[in-house]
């Protein structure tokens, strides 16, 4: 039944927004699909999407793979927590369904955008990752080079190789599969780095982070706490009555210090220079760093969503009532970006709003969408199913919990908050919160909940043994 709504609602979505919806990002991955180059600010990995999908000009058809991706990811959550951590079939679906309903979910499908194929790649590794016990070197392999396609799709995921690794050396899946699955994740991007090269002479992915990380620290970075500041950054220094209201506006915005430097903003100069300055603020003003991390990664769970980082950015997250033109500004190297998503579509690509389904999907948006207290909520609930399994250090559900934790605080830690980075810890939080309820962790609350009853002194039934528990769930589903 869930599974027939989410589609018949991406159904819907298609037939209302047509052929497809963008984002002020859509337009530099359109400009790599049409001549391919290593792009400064972001990795290509969706670009190469959009290029492999190019011949068919054909922008519903990115829009139809990617809601299959979002159904996808419904599925995985459901076929994990149902079939391998024996969940009865409402609880799965129950732990599916933000993933499957959720209106800005749908609506993140629907753009020329890399988040949703970043975040299918992601749940794909670790549904093989936690389908086995003891992976292979054939399912090693797989999760690394699924791994290094989403490092290259976007920068967040290279910690999420790490949280893979630690996971793989916390549950002893020994030393080859281990280098293995680094191996197979560094081999995509090496050699994306061996283009980047030849391309631009640098070994790099991008010439954006230290970009980046000096947008975080923009709003408070004080240059009079930092010691032998070198002469070359005094530019990059703000007074606090003249910074600008949000700390995007350090990369973005025409008055960003970025732009007293003469020459592209996204060079190999300035991404080093803004490293630098960065570095020395967060080591001069840790506190300050720490203050404005908490603040944005508390952002996530407000229950109402509020305007930002401005309008004109909110709104496109927004199913709305009238169509926009395409953008007509200039890309890098020649080009307009409406006159790119043309050539893409080979025809008229603005999105057209067809009436009654866009009203439809309008008014589903306004109510049917995951808040964020509810997401803080499955995440404490993850992690209260950690816990009875403390001496495994929580099991499996340790790698969605800690992925999920991780890609919210990642953008809190090296840019800003934004809504569209909430969603891809959705399905990971959920698949996470849905393991709490495991035969496994039932079985050792109970025990709790008996001694708790018959007081401290009285003798309990020894327990089963965790591994006894786990090779039962099998036969739990089955039933």
């Amino acid at each position: 039944m869930i599974i027939a709504t989410a589609a018949l609602l991406r159904l819907i979505a298609m037939l209302g927004y047509q052929p497809v919806m963008f984002f002020n990002d859509s337009f530099d991955y359109l400009h790599v699909a049409t001549d391919p180059y290593p792009h400064p600010l972001r990795p290509d990995g969706y670009a190469f999407l959009l290029y492999v999908l190019k011949p068919f000009h054909s922008f519903a058809l990115v829009a139809t793979l990617q809601h299959l991706m979002g159904l996808a990811m419904g599925v995985m959550v459901y076929a994990l927590l149902r079939r391998r951590f024996g969940l009865p079939g409402w609880g799965a679906a129950l732990a599916a369904a933000p993933v499957l309903l959720d209106a800005y979910q749908l609506q993140l499908e629907h753009l020329v955008l890399s988040d949703t194929m970043f975040t299918f790649l992601v749940m794909s590794a670790v549904t093989l990752l936690l389908w086995h016990d003891r992976p292979t070197w054939k399912i090693a392999a797989a999760v690394g080079l699924i791994v290094g396609l989403a490092w290259l799709t976007r920068s967040v995921g290279m910690p999420v190789l790490l949280g893979v690794l630690v996971y793989m050396l916390i549950r002893r899946s020994g030393w080859r599969p281990i280098a293995i699955t680094l191996a197979a994740c560094m081999l995509p991007v090496v050699a994306y780095m061996g283009w980047y090269k030849a391309d631009s002479d640098k070994f790099a992915i991008t010439e954006s982070n230290g970009i980046f990380l000096y947008a975080r620290v923009y709003k408070f970075a004080d240059c009079h706490q930092m010691k032998d500041l070198p002469v070359r950054e005094y530019p990059l220094c703000t007074e606090p009555a003249n910074r600008l209201p949000n700390s995007q506006d350090g990369i973005w915005n025409a008055q960003s210090p970025l732009n007293r430097y003469t020459g592209t903003r996204f060079s190999p100069e300035n991404n080093a220079l803004g490293n630098d300055f960065a570095k020395r603020a967060i080591i001069a003003q840790p506190g300050d760093y720490l203050r404005v991390v908490a603040h944005d990664f508390f952002r996530v769970f407000r229950w109402e969503r509020t305007v930002f980082p401005d309008p004109a950015t909110y709104s496109q997250y927004e199913f709305e009532g009238k169509s926009k033109k395409l953008p007509d500004w200039h890309m890098p190297g020649g080009g307009v970006a409406s006159q790119e998503a043309k050539a893409y579509e080979r025809g008229n690509a603005q999105t057209q709003v067809a009436e009654p389904f866009a009203g439809v999907v309008r008014g589903y948006q306004d109510v049917f969408y995951l808040r964020g207290t509810m997401l803080g909520g499955i995440l404490l609930l993850g992690l209260a199913g950690l816990i009875p399994l403390w001496r495994r250090f929580g099991g499996e559900a340790l790698l969605p919990w800690t992925l999920a934790t991780g890609l919210l605080l990642a953008p809190a830690a090296t840019a800003e908050f934004d809504y569209r980075y909430v969603l891809p810890a959705v399905p990971l939080a959920a698949l996470a919160a849905g393991t709490a309820f495991r035969p496994e962790v039932r079985a050792v609350v109970a025990g709790w909940r008996r001694r708790l009853r018959r007081g401290p002194g009285a003798q309990d039934a020894p327990l089963p043994d965790a591994p006894e528990i786990e090779a039962k769930v099998p036969e739990v589903a089955a039933k």
